[in-house]
């Protein structure tokens, strides 16, 4: 086999279902986004071996429509995919890709990545979206692996003061599943929740968050602690308590994954990829 090298870094823009994938990262003997797609490139790139870089990896259940991943390939394998059509290999790469893929993983977009662009570390921020049904109403059983049907009613005015006190540069520790060597230290810019008026998300309470980046299961422990508390179960109190907590504690119920996707991840312009890189490299710190 070639080793793949840096002759040219590719960015891939993909969305996908992830009901039926164990998250995507690779695991033995499971099927994964990453796996999926890194077999899927092995067919089409025949005597190379991809391995793909994320900009996010989602856990198992969790859906996308506007995940990035970066990967890096021999040129002269790049340059022999548009053969003898004198098409480009974008549109190539793109075109095949998708006839080799799952319908559960879509090829948004397929590009030659920019000097300095990293998929994972040059992103500016990510955008995670978290939809709630709490009325029979707003039931679609055409949407409900991508909806939470939630049993209680909900209070969207709690819902906001409850999410308004967790944003900003903290220790996510309480919310977080700890890594070894991993920090929970992040900047959460947006944390907010509405009740959707009209589209196709109409009647449902959507929960909207932004950050540089997520540690394990931040998202949907956030969304768990404070529908409790928009429910009514919790109060100001305890959630300000458990926030507080230097670790994660047993009375934050994660909600489930199949409520949540990411949306969006946002970079820079192209001179300040590299800078961007560097600086999220750096640990992170409260100070």
């Amino acid at each position: 086999m070639t080793d793949v090298n840096a002759g040219v870094r590719v960015r891939l823009d993909l969305a996908y279902d992830g009901t039926d994938f164990a998250g995507w990262a690779v695991q033995p003997g499971l099927r994964t986004v990453q796996g999926t797609i890194e077999d899927g490139l092995s067919r089409l790139m025949r005597g190379v071996e991809p391995r793909l870089t994320v900009a996010g990896r989602t856990d198992a259940g969790v859906h996308a429509r506007g995940q990035v991943a970066h990967v890096d390939l021999p040129t002269q394998a790049w340059e022999a995919l548009a053969g003898r059509s004198h098409r480009d290999p974008e549109t190539v790469m793109r075109n095949r890709l998708s006839g080799i893929l799952p319908p559960d993983i879509v090829v948004v977009g397929v590009k030659v990545a920019p000097p300095g662009f990293d998929a994972r570390f040059s992103a500016r921020e990510r955008r995670y979206v978290y939809r709630v049904s709490d009325r029979p109403e707003s039931r679609d059983p055409l949407t409900r692996r991508y909806v939470l049907w939630y049993p209680r009613s909900l209070d969207v005015t709690l819902l906001q003061e409850a999410s308004r006190g967790l944003t900003g540069l903290r220790d996510f520790a309480p919310f977080c599943r700890s890594r070894a060597r991993a920090t929970t230290i992040r900047t959460l810019v947006e944390f907010s929740w509405e009740r959707v008026e009209s589209g196709v998300d109409e009647g449902l309470v959507a929960a909207t968050f932004r950050a540089d980046a997520f540690c394990h299961s931040m998202v949907r422990s956030l969304v768990g602690a404070v529908l409790a508390v928009g429910d009514g179960r919790r109060d100001f109190a305890w959630l300000q308590a458990e926030a507080a907590a230097t670790s994660r504690r047993s009375g934050i119920i994660v909600a489930p994954p199949h409520g949540l996707t990411l949306e969006e991840v946002a970079y820079p312009p192209d001179d300040e990829l590299a800078e961007r890189a560097n600086a999220t490299r750096a640990k992170r710190t409260l100070d």
